[in-house]
């Protein structure tokens, strides 16, 4: 959900410093249907909340399909250098789901600062839920897992890792670099 909120911001950023949406359209952006693919596939492998996730088996592989989609289209598009930030962060969560078998390891005390109570318990019982598995010992790289967090009062609240951030960011400030384009 952070980078719902990177893309809210951003577009409000534009806004607000008069860029026009319709400079988004000459960026000329290549096979941008990989990031719908790969939302498409997060989506099917996350549960959102929910107690399973809608596609329970492959997950390790699917999630590393969604990243690969996603380092595809940054890769076509790395001329505009905000999708260069986002793939610093894209190369962050790649590294810790890599370390981690195809899993991303997430903090219970963050899913549960960010309000998502069910997954914090399953997760805690289970040890895995979807594309996630539980922060432990047993885990590599925790420092770039989910680890951090937007406070439960903020609408979509959901705990993130600092790859989610930096392609947050990306998305912050890629909205106002395109709506000033000409």
């Amino acid at each position: 959900m952070i980078l719902l909120w990177g893309a809210v911001v951003g577009l409000l950023l534009g806004w607000f410093t008069r860029g026009r949406l319709k400079n988004l359209e000459q960026l000329q952006l290549r096979a941008g249907w990989l990031v719908l693919a790969a939302l498409l596939i997060q989506v099917l492998i996350f549960p959102l909340g929910h107690a399973d996730p809608l596609i329970p088996y492959a997950t390790a592989p699917l999630h590393f399909l969604s990243y690969g989609l996603l380092a595809l289209f940054l890769g076509l598009n790395f001329r505009h250098w905000p999708l260069a930030l986002m793939s610093l962060g894209l190369v962050a969560n790649v590294g810790a789901i890599a370390a981690n078998g195809g899993y991303m390891p997430a903090s219970a005390e963050a899913l549960r600062q960010a309000g998502m109570e069910e997954v914090a318990q399953t997760l805690l019982s289970q040890g895995r839920l979807g594309n996630v598995v539980l922060m432990g010992e047993a885990t590599r790289l925790n420092f770039l897992g989910d680890w951090l967090w937007l406070p439960r009062w903020v609408p979509l609240s959901a705990a993130f890792s600092l790859g989610d951030l930096l392609i947050g960011l990306g998305l912050v400030f890629f909205f106002p670099y395109g709506m000033h384009r000409r």
